[in-house]
């Protein structure tokens, strides 16, 4: 039987998944926060989630290694993620940042030096990068072996589909590529996932399936459903990720991360696929060793 672990801020529950994941297992999206580091004008914040408490959730999900995302709270200032990205171990964390449009080369070289791989577009709300930034920051970061990740609802992804299928670097969907519910796959936005992936440059990250689902918790079925037929359409480019702390989400109310991570067992049936997207993808994306 499991047994019961420490309590995780900003997640429910104690006991550890069900699921045995693999060694290097990776979990490819979460945050920090701190009230020390000051947020950007009219962005939503969290209360503190530090690098210190991730911990915890990492040993009681069993992980190996992650991946910290530039919330929207800190706008360009990633001080305080490099600065987690230092305390939890650049040889099994990387970062992704938001850079202003104009950063010089010589920053996003000491970025890349620093555990930097990507740069975050969340084009949900109003920030300093926008869809006109993608094409030329691509073309910048794209020596560097960097990827662009999107978070755009159905709309702005829609609108941005010809843009974001001719990048000159990979391209890393957020959360299930936001696509909308109850259409779930009958939708355009799925379609145009589909399409993506098809192309062979985009990834997409099985996280925050709560954002879109209707059915709700604990199993996100309609969320569920969408995730499991874009594993089976190319499990090769799929990423799980956490979404702690879970910044959408109420503060009375965070899911269960345990229960986070058993629904891979439904939505990636096979063992050896859900270790290639746990562990051989990262590898690829964020240039990790594939011994884990």
């Amino acid at each position: 039987m499991p047994t019961v672990s420490s309590p995780v801020p900003w997640s429910a529950g104690t006991a550890p998944p069900s699921l045995a994941v693999p060694a290097g297992a990776t979990d490819c999206h979460f945050h920090v926060y701190d009230a020390r580091w000051p947020s950007a004008a009219g962005t939503p914040h969290h209360p503190d989630a530090t690098a210190e408490h991730y911990r915890l959730l990492q040993t009681r999900l069993g992980l190996s290694r992650g991946i910290l995302v530039q919330p929207s709270a800190y706008g360009t200032d990633n001080s305080l993620h490099l600065q987690a990205l230092e305390v939890l171990g650049r040889d099994r964390f990387r970062l992704v940042a938001v850079v202003p449009p104009d950063i010089s080369d010589s920053a996003l070289r000491a970025m890349d030096d620093a555990g930097v791989r990507g740069i975050r577009f969340n084009l949900t709300m109003p920030g300093v990068l926008r869809a006109e930034d993608l094409t030329q920051l691509a073309r910048r970061v794209a020596p560097l072996g960097w990827h662009l990740q999107v978070n755009a609802a159905e709309a702005t992804l829609l609108a941005a589909e010809p843009m974001l299928g001719s990048l000159p670097c990979p391209l890393v969907l957020d959360h299930i590529g936001q696509v909308p519910q109850p259409g779930g796959t009958a939708t355009p936005a799925f379609q145009a996932v589909r399409r993506l992936l098809d192309a062979g440059r985009t990834w997409v990250k099985l996280s925050g399936a709560y954002i879109r689902s209707r059915s709700g918790a604990p199993r996100y079925a309609d969320a569920g459903v969408v995730a499991a037929a874009l594993v089976r359409s190319a499990p090769e480019r799929m990423l799980w990720g956490s979404d702690w702390p879970h910044p959408t989400q109420p503060l009375n109310a965070k899911p269960d991360d345990a229960i986070l991570l058993d629904l891979l067992a439904e939505w990636v049936p096979d063992p050896a696929t859900r270790s290639r997207v746990l562990v051989e993808n990262p590898s690829v994306v964020y240039g990790f060793s594939r011994s884990g």
